[in-house]
């Protein structure tokens, strides 16, 4: 019988993973798209995945929301996670709505950050044009001068993002290309399990 949670499934692989990987096992690409469906991708870290009980689940990531993700994200609350892992032939894809994280929690996870990634949140603005690396040297040599000790404030357009899933897939490599793919749908109907998610099959 399949693992009836896609969340508990998700933390036995990652578990996994994070003893394989030699970097980064929470990498993710997150893919968003244009109010008319133009798509962009980029890897970003997993930075939370919300405990069972904790009402809508999802994953948590964080960015300047001034930028291309940012702006893609508010005029189409959507996106799509892909996690692969090389060493174990896995990979997860997970589809869902977004919801923008609480102020309380970019907060702790911001203050969690080394001086220089506080100030770097400040000193960029990501995703626009860079005349060149020294302007953003010079910028970063202002914020430091402003922010003198370790009390650096969280700048307003930075914060998080929680996808919560309709769809996972886990797709892990078998012999002769024929692998294995176990689907997960979040639906209102249909034969669902305990933990309300339609399981299935996908040829490979």
């Amino acid at each position: 019988m399949p693992e009836p949670d896609p969340f508990a499934k998700f933390h036995e692989w990652m578990a996994a993973a994070e003893q394989s990987e030699p970097n980064d096992p929470n990498a993710m690409t997150v893919a968003t798209a244009t109010a008319d469906g133009a798509p962009s991708a980029r890897i970003v870290l997993l930075k939370g995945i919300d405990a069972p009980g904790a009402g809508r689940r999802g994953f948590v990531f964080f960015t300047n929301r001034e930028s291309r993700k940012g702006g893609e994200l508010a005029a189409n609350p959507r996106a799509a996670l892909l996690f692969h892992w090389k060493t174990l032939g896995r990979q997860i894809r997970i589809e869902g709505a977004i919801e923008q994280a609480s102020d309380a929690e970019a907060d702790a996870y911001y203050a969690t950050r080394v001086r220089n990634s506080r100030l770097g949140a400040w000193a960029s603005d990501q995703s626009r044009p860079l005349a060149s690396r020294a302007e953003l040297e010079r910028r970063l040599a202002e914020y430091e001068a402003r922010y003198p000790g370790d009390e650096i404030p969280r700048p307003p357009y930075w914060g998080g993002y929680r996808v919560v899933p309709t769809y996972f897939e886990f797709w892990q490599n078998m012999p002769f290309r024929l692998h294995d793919r176990t689907t997960y749908t979040r639906t209102e109907a249909g034969t669902r399990t305990e933990a309300g998610w339609t399981v299935g099959k996908l040829f490979p």
